[in-house]
Parts: structure tokens; sequence; C-alpha cells
């Protein structure tokens, strides 16, 4: 288990969801000590930016997490609440811009817990915290990513630093696993969305907005949260792969255009496929037999399209296919169905 080195940054658990992140609902609950920098700034979008003549009361701005120098025994530590409870397969300990103030180690400890607990009971419990990440040396204005290999299910992580420094961004990868029991009580389930364990497995593009922004929760806050893809020079259309959180037959579909105006797709189209083995390649696959679920239809800017009575009944199926002609922008996509 080694920090990666510059240059060598793409691993396996690197294109999984951030569980943390505040876009998809993760908190910095509680620090022992943010004197420099707030917490907060960890779970940010972007690796954090440098502003050299920003100053605050304190001493020098700094875009992520960063405690005081140290000068008693101990280390520091920042608990975070997972916006997504899962499984957690790796994370990225980020120190971008922190060069001479970075810390010498880290390690990662997470729990699981019902409700809603005070920050300050999870940090003296220390029996309800699991390992994931032993001590490890960090390097400075890097992303240091650690692999993790525990399948539980987790609420909570707490960054231990050693033994002070600064943190840019922290980013803990891994796979949602949502409560089904409650899940299915609801009724009909978003099926796509990566609250309930949907997750964006490839694009042909995502030029200017993230594949994964597609079903991250709620309503996108600007047209940078959603999904888009460069303009098209060339015939053909532009397509995006959402793996369902388990197999279901759709019964409604939502595609939402929100804040994409002058760049919003002219018409789109729905298909659909029920797979027994995981596929990587999806755009070499030329095999695949999808089956369609939405014809193709005209779209509007800044619009939620909602798709019941055009949706074919196709079966169950696990993996949907939005394709968007010939190109642009989608905020949004809610595929509401019932679980096979």
């Amino acid at each position: 288990m080694q920090a990666e080195a510059p240059g060598a940054m793409h691993v396996a658990f690197a294109d999984l969801i951030d569980l943390a992140a505040r876009k998809v609902g993760g908190k910095a609950l509680l620090a022992n000590d943010e004197f420099f920098a707030p917490k907060e700034a960890m779970l940010e979008p972007g690796r954090g930016v440098f502003i050299a003549d920003k100053y605050t009361e304190r001493g020098k701005w700094m875009d992520g997490w960063e405690t005081r120098r140290k000068r008693v025994p101990g280390y520091d530590w920042c608990i975070v609440k997972l916006g997504l409870p899962g499984a957690i397969h790796g994370i990225d300990v980020d120190t971008n811009h922190f060069i001479g103030n970075f810390p010498e180690y880290a390690s990662l400890e997470a729990c699981e817990v019902d409700g809603d607990p005070t920050p300050e009971s999870l940090a003296e419990d220390v029996s309800r915290w699991t390992e994931l990440v032993p001590k490890q040396r960090l390097r400075g204005g890097s992303r240091n990513l650690f692999a993790v290999a525990n399948e539980r299910r987790f609420t909570h992580v707490r960054l231990n630093i050693y033994p002070d420094g600064g943190v840019a961004r922290l980013r803990v990868h891994g796979q949602v696993l949502p409560d089904w029991h409650a899940l299915k009580k609801a009724g009909l389930v978003d099926l796509a969305a990566a609250a309930n364990g949907g997750s964006v497995v490839t694009c042909n593009d995502q030029f200017f907005g993230t594949k994964d922004n597609l079903i991250f929760p709620g309503r996108a806050a600007n047209m940078g949260e959603g999904w888009e893809t460069r303009r098209k020079r060339v015939p053909g259309f532009d397509w995006i792969v959402v793996k369902l959180a388990t197999a279901g037959t759709l019964r409604r579909a939502e595609v939402d255009t929100h804040f994409f105006k002058g760049n919003f797709p002219d018409r789109c189209s729905l298909e659909g496929i029920h797979l027994e083995e995981p596929l990587l390649d999806f755009a070499n696959a030329t095999h695949l037999q999808w089956k369609e679920l939405l014809p193709q239809s005209k779209l509007q800017a800044d619009h939620c399209h909602v798709f019941e009575k055009e949706l074919k009944d196709v079966g169950p199926i696990t993996h949907v296919r939005l394709n968007i002609f010939p190109d642009g922008g989608v905020s949004r996509l809610r595929l509401f169905g019932e679980p096979a």
C-alpha cells in the first residue's frame, strides 16, 4: 500500500464515486484543529487553488484543511460523514500546493453508525473505528493514493495526519451500499441514482462536464454540475452508459436539461440491456443487443422532461444507455423502476 508517484496517477479505484464529496452530501464534522484553513474545503471539487498574495488574519490563505504547527506530542485528525455510505476501495490524500507544510504521514479509519450521533461522541468512542489505511508516508504537492481491501459498509471516516500540516483534498472512492429494505418500501426506486448504488460506466465524451454528474443527488446548482459534451463536427451522436443499482423494470424516466439553454441536445433516446457478467468496454462491444426503451424524443432548454407512457416495457435490465443527438448537456438522468 504505497502512495502513487507523480505521473502514475491512474489506479482502478480512482474511477469509483467519491463517497465523501460535498456535492453528494459529504460533511466534515469535526477536527481537533483547523487554525489556518477550514476542514470543509477538503471535500470541495478540484484539487485546490493557490493565490500567492492572499492572507487572512491567521496567516497564509490555503485551499484545504491546515492545522497549526504542533508543539506537543500527538497528531491531528478530522471526522467526515460520507454523503453516500458504502464500501471504501481507495483514498486520495491530496497535498496539492502544500509543499513545506504537508503532513509527513497519514492514516484512515472508518466506522458505521445508525442515526446521527454527535461528532464528539464519535471522536470519544475509539472502539468503534476500524483502521483501513495504516500510517503511510505522504508526498508534498501530490496525490497520495492508497488502495483499501475491505467490503464492509461504512458511514464515517477519520483522517489522521502526523504530526500536523495541510491537506488540500480528501477523496474516499468506493461503492455505494444503500439500505434496500427501506428503498423498496418507498415504491418506485431511482435505479440510476448514485445514492442508491447506480454508477456511470462510460461515455464517449465528457469534455465540459464529467459523466458522474448525471446521477448525483438533487438538481444541479449550475451548468458545470451536469454532463456536457463538446460540439460535434462529424456525423454521429453522443452517449453515456449507466449501470443500474440493481436489475429492474423501468416505469418512468426524467431527462433534465436544467441550466442548458443554448447547448441542450436536440433529441434523446434510451436503450436498455440485461447483462449477466460485467462488461468493461462498451464502446467496442458491437455484439450487444440493446433494446429500445424510449424512441428519439424532442428536448427543450432548461427543462425536466418526464417520460412514462412513452417508455417501452422490455423486462428487467441492468444497464441503460442515454443517447443525445447530436451533442450537448444534460443535467440529471433519473430512471425510476421496480427492482427485480
